[in-house]
């Protein structure tokens, strides 16, 4: 299970080819044998003309620079990051710029590079590149960028590989090698040792510069064999906390131990078990590159999905009353009833997509609507005050600072002071997401693209709802369509990247929530191309 060679014959490949690897504002694919039926679609001389057409762009961008541009590039902990790591480093010297190494780093680091003001550590970069598939199994790999405006969007990327098609076409393995050896400088710095100092002076700053805040405190972590271990040695313990029974923490990009994902069951399952084994006061869980987390309290409640925006909802509100907290689609009406009776905010409940989420939340600023934590129900999270760096570690030091200044305060000096803010989240007994996968060969489709088909059976569910006076329509949605009734709700939406409409249904009974389930299957009867198997399993479970 190696990562192709770049010395291996070099395949012909055309635009539509670098375009499939595109998935949103990431690029991802398969960087190495292994799996049966996934060929490898991210080989060295790829990630060349990827990495040389990133160069390209920010050049093209920061064009009135003076001096060399640098970027920095990190990796999480699969098993084909040096190898990618080599290729990405070669590619930049393509395009004429400096490389510095980070090694093993988390996704927030890397954007993080690109503001801190520090040149022992050849700060800051002018763009980062994260060697990341964030949970995907261990076959696949693929990248993030980053400027100091934050993560590149959609149309960047697109942009980027357009141009990696055409350097990908110019230039041999040979002709890299030269250009790189020419004119590119890579220097290795340990970039992660002030990411970390970063985290542990925020937390002793909210609790009034106490050296050790977390003394006693006992967390432990679950890295889920990312790279994210760092945190119990370099975060917790400076602090003063006791992280014994922490697992999982060495990097291992095999992940034999469960998916490094907050959302993944196996997962929460393993950290929930350590914290009750342990009887520690709070675990953390990161996914594979740190950009994700989630809590468990000492008794075992899970703080992820619903429950972990509520929990930061409430301390973000504690400190901007009023402001206006920012979600991806498919979060609860408990969640609204929560933040805006409760806790006196405003839900803006927008679409599926960190980065959208993320800038949505910058769109209400700029217009004059106050807005400090955009989050989705997947654990990615920003916050206002930390330049709206979608970072994991960071929103557990949010946790944490709670625990600290709760206890500096005498307010109590365990995980209860965080279980007390979420009291009155209203939590549905039933919470489903189905997956309605459209067959884009199906003859329905008229050779029209699955997208088209989609949206014709969003249209025709909302039609067939506005008759129904049991089923309300969200009258504010930006994404697919939203119903209300039977005491829950359904969300049909179509995916952002796959011919799929998820199906999300949160009710109060497993009758109310087939109940749900039959108004789409009965709306959705006649669309031949749509697999409604799952569907169908529900509503004949009753």
């Amino acid at each position: 299970m190696e990562a192709t060679s770049s010395s291996a014959t070099v395949p012909s490949l055309d635009k539509n080819d670098f375009l499939k690897l595109q998935n949103g504002s990431d690029i991802r694919g398969v960087a190495v044998t292994g799996v049966e039926g996934e060929p490898v679609s991210l080989p060295e001389p790829v990630t060349e003309a990827i990495a040389a057409a990133f160069g390209q762009w920010l050049l093209h961008k920061k064009k009135a620079e003076s001096r060399r541009l640098r970027v920095s590039v990190g990796h999480d902990s699969r098993i084909s990051a040096q190898t990618l790591l080599e290729a990405v480093s070669r590619g930049l010297g393509v395009s004429g710029l400096d490389v510095v190494q980070f090694g093993l780093a988390s996704t927030p680091a890397m954007f993080n590079s690109t503001l801190t003001e520090d040149e022992s550590f050849l700060c800051p970069a002018d763009g980062a590149i994260m060697i990341t598939a964030s949970h995907l199994p261990y076959n696949r790999n693929g990248f993030k960028f980053f400027t100091s405006d934050g993560g590149l969007g959609k149309v960047d990327i697109k942009n980027i590989l357009e141009r990696a098609a055409d350097i990908y076409k110019k230039l041999s393995d040979e002709n890299l090698r030269k250009s790189q050896r020419e004119s590119s400088s890579i220097t290795k710095v340990d970039y992660m040792s002030v990411y970390t100092s970063g985290l542990v002076k925020a937390v002793r700053k909210a609790a009034g510069d106490l050296e050790k805040p977390l003394e006693g405190f006992h967390i432990v972590v679950d890295a889920g064999n990312g790279a994210g271990g760092f945190f119990a040695a370099k975060v917790l313990e400076p602090l003063g906390a006791i992280t014994s029974g922490s697992q999982f923490l060495e990097p291992d990009g095999m992940f034999p131990n469960h998916i490094p994902n907050p959302e993944d069951k196996a997962a929460m399952e393993a950290i929930t078990k350590a914290v009750l084994d342990n009887k520690a006061d709070l675990g953390i869980i990161f996914d594979t590159d740190v950009d994700r987390s989630a809590a468990v309290d000492s008794s075992g409640r899970e703080f992820n999905r619903n429950r972990l925006i509520a929990l930061l909802s409430a301390i973000v509100l504690e400190e901007h009353p009023g402001t206006t907290i920012v979600t991806d689609s498919v979060t609860s009406d408990g969640l609204t009833s929560f933040i805006e009776k409760k806790l006196g905010g405003k839900h803006h409940r927008f679409k599926r997509g960190y980065k959208n989420v993320i800038d949505e939340a910058i769109r209400l600023n700029s217009v004059g609507e106050e807005s400090h934590l955009a989050i989705e129900t997947s654990g990615h999270g920003a916050l206002k005050e930390n330049h709206w760096l979608d970072d994991g570690a960071y929103l557990m030091v949010k946790i944490l600072n709670k625990l600290a200044a709760a206890r500096a305060a005498g307010q109590g000096s365990g995980s209860k002071v965080l279980t007390d803010l979420v009291e009155g989240l209203e939590e549905p007994k039933v919470a489903l997401e189905l997956r309605l996968k459209i067959d884009k060969n199906h003859p329905d489709l008229e050779g029209s693209d699955f997208r088209e088909y989609g949206e014709k059976v969003l249209q025709h569910v909302s039609n067939s709802i506005e008759t129904n006076p049991n089923l309300i329509i969200a009258p504010v949605n930006y994404e697919g369509i939203r119903v209300s009734g039977f005491g829950g709700w359904f969300l049909l939406r179509l995916s952002l990247h796959d011919p799929v409409l998820p199906l999300n249904i949160e009710a109060q009974s497993e009758d109310d929530a087939v109940k749900l389930g039959l108004v789409v299957a009965t709306a959705v009867k006649e669309f031949n191309a749509l697999d409604t198997c799952a569907l169908s399993n529900l509503t004949h479970s009753s």
